[in-house]
């Protein structure tokens, strides 16, 4: 300040330094650690993309702008060759001629073909190479929000401007080829189901010049849209896994490349589930070689309908109304500049639960500024968004939380909490963080699925940084799942949990009516806020109503804490036995003592050895034919498991995998 004594001017100088330091000191502690895992944006559950950049072994593909462009991060796809909007397939022009390479697939998007990627179409037919463009038509601009196609842009549309411009052959794939009616498309087009996909592309590929296929499969996302504005048809169909059944090979994965398959841990190892909230019901991860699916016709997704959990509160005390006798936390002020940090995935309401805080501090008369950060993030990315409040807004001076800034971290996901951008805003003893303690697998794992979800040393990341009292972590997605049978419920189940902490500067009033202004799935809403605040007030209560409604109970645990070798074996023998008899259950017993003998004589103190044979040996023992499959679809455990999951009128349908024999026998 001009004029100001030269010993105010120390005293700054002083405190500048001190500050300084100390964001140096946060930032240290943030990064010193590299991220255990990391959410990068990928394709949505039930995406068209998922089967639509595939290209047949031996070709690789070049990508573009749009959705499609993410293959490039599978390494199984051989996508690569990003370019500018209406660029696709232009590079291979000038690389053909001097590469032994006789062709290439170009994926290009409905969008980009309607604004410039025709004229790449053109020039490649003029240039006379060899390339297969893969025309994507998902019906919207799903990159960006999934806004309408403009002009006249359809499937019958496109194909004759191809022919039009001179392709040697135009092909249209469909997930719905029978929707096409008669004279629809052009003469000489034809129309094949998604599941000849490879071989059509193989077709294409020894056809000289340029070719044209039109892969024609609804925006995933927007078919959400659509379906929950009655728009468009709901199948009334999901798939379930019988992890009885499953063994954990990942072929569903591998046939669908869909993130709603997810691990389900079991005290037999990792497992798969659907998850049904985040499933877009394409099903294709039924055509993984696996007898463990079953499709449900009809009926709905189990929750704990309000009767329920009336009596479940009731039997624990409470009243039939679960939230009427929450008490009020004290709000914090907001005097000071109050910062909220909310990061999650994605595609799951995160900047929701930004714009909605931000409305409940104007509906206060609050100061309020909010910041998000999203790029691809809307593709089950990482995504954040800084909520800051005041009393004025006069005293905002700045729109993102600074280093060491923010006074609560609401973590509706782990992943994206434990990052090192998320810690670097955490000053510990000053800070408070409330965090999902459910990890949703990242993208990763559809393409390794041996992933450890690592959630013990995250959530041990966080606490160091925060301080383990300063940290609150609780399962919001499952409790968010089993209550209100949608895991989108999950992160205004976490506001209320904060709030009715004590953490968030705002009344419930003003929170609610917000919800109420945003007019979406208002009452839904409303109730995830208010199982949060009871989670918080009451956990063993909530659990109670919950625990007949959760995945994990279903599987028989998911504990993934180690289990001793005596346990282990027991459990397993006790397997064996209904698995064909005591003496079968014995040999079992016996066989696993003479390793443990042996190790004991030879390492002691060590049980690697036995504990690997112990689970090894029972895999040998249990092994899945038809008779024993049929076994565990009988015995109990998946009629169970069914009810936990789904109410309602419904029928199955059994996908089974018959061995090669019975399905040559059937095609003779």
């Amino acid at each position: 300040r001009p004029g100001a004594p030269a010993a105010e001017s120390a005293d700054l100088d002083r405190r500048l330094v001190q500050r300084l330091a100390r964001i140096d000191q946060i930032a240290d502690q943030a990064g010193k650690a590299a991220a255990v895992l990391s959410r990068s944006p990928y394709f949505c559950s039930g995406c068209p993309h998922n089967t639509s950049t595939r290209i047949p072994d031996g070709s690789r593909a070049m990508a573009g702008i749009g959705c499609h462009g993410m293959a490039m991060f599978h390494p199984g796809r051989r996508t690569a060759y990003a370019t500018h909007m209406g660029g696709e397939g232009v590079n291979w022009i000038g690389h053909a001629p001097f590469t032994t390479e006789n062709h290439i697939f170009a994926n290009l998007g409905d969008g980009t073909y309607d604004h410039s990627g025709i004229l790449a179409v053109r020039a490649a037919v003029a240039a006379r190479v060899n390339i297969t463009y893969k025309i994507l038509y998902n019906d919207a601009v799903a990159m960006t929000g999934g806004q309408p196609l403009g002009g006249e842009v359809r499937v019958d549309s496109i194909a004759r401007q191809m022919a039009a411009e001179g392709v040697e052959k135009v092909v249209v794939v469909s997930d719905e080829p029978e929707k096409y009616p008669a004279g629809y498309l052009p003469r000489g087009v034809p129309a094949h189901h998604r599941d000849d996909l490879d071989r059509v592309q193989r077709e294409l590929r020894e056809t000289p010049g340029a070719t044209v296929l039109i892969y024609d499969q609804t925006c995933a996302a927007e078919k959400r849209r659509r379906r929950k504005r009655g728009l468009m048809a709901d199948p009334p169909k999901r798939a379930f896994i019988n992890h009885l059944v499953c063994e954990g090979c990942g072929d569903c994965s591998v046939a669908s490349n869909c993130v709603s398959v997810q691990p389900l841990e079991t005290r037999l190892g990792r497992k798969r589930r659907i998850d049904q909230s985040n499933c877009n019901k394409d099903f294709s991860c039924v055509n993984g070689f696996c007898p463990s699916f079953v499709t449900v016709h009809g009926g709905q997704v189990r929750k704990a309908s309000g009767a329920e959990a009336g009596a479940a509160c009731a039997g624990a005390g409470g009243g039939p109304d679960p939230f009427a006798d929450l008490p009020e936390p004290k709000v914090p002020g907001c005097i000071e500049p109050y910062g909220i940090l909310v990061t999650g995935i994605g595609g799951t309401g995160v900047i929701t639960i930004g714009a909605l805080l931000g409305m409940a501090a104007h509906v206060e008369g609050k100061g309020v500024t909010v910041l998000d950060s999203t790029g691809l993030a809307q593709k089950n990315g990482a995504v954040a968004s800084h909520v800051r409040i005041a009393e004025r807004i006069e005293d905002l001076h700045a729109t993102r939380i600074g280093a060491g800034a923010v006074r609560l971290l609401l973590g509706c996901d782990m992943v994206t909490a434990a990052a090192p951008e998320s810690l670097a805003t955490v000053d510990q003893g000053a800070s408070r963080a409330v965090v999902n303690g459910d990890v949703t697998p990242p993208a990763a794992f559809v393409i390794d699925n041996t992933i450890d979800l690592g959630s013990r040393l995250m959530a041990r990341r966080i606490q160091d940084v925060a301080g383990r009292e300063m940290v609150d972590f609780v399962e919001a997605t499952t409790l968010a799942t089993a209550l209100l049978g949608d895991s989108i419920a999950t992160n205004l189940f976490m506001v209320g949990y904060a709030w009715q902490k004590g953490l968030i500067p705002l009344e419930a009033e003003s929170i609610e009516e917000a919800v109420r202004l945003n007019a979406v799935a208002v009452e839904a809403n409303r109730q995830a806020f208010g199982w949060g605040r009871l989670a918080a007030h009451d956990p063993a209560r909530v659990w109670k109503i919950a625990r007949p409604f959760t995945a994990a109970g279903a599987a028989g645990g998911g504990d993934d804490a180690p289990e001793a070798l005596d346990a282990l074996v027991e459990h397993r023998a006790a397997f064996l036995r209904e698995y064909q008899d005591e003496a079968w259950a014995e040999r079992y017993r016996r066989l696993v003592e003479r390793v443990r003998s042996a190790e004991r004589e030879r390492a002691p103190g060590r049980s690697g050895l036995a504990e690997a044979v112990a689970r090894s040996l029972f895999r040998l023992m249990s092994y899945k034919d038809e008779y024993e499959v049929a076994r565990l679809y009988t015995s109990g455990g998946f009629e169970a498991g069914l009810r936990r999951q789904f109410e309602g009128g419904y029928r199955l349908r059994f996908h089974l995998a018959p061995p090669l024999q019975i399905l040559i026998l059937k095609h003779l």
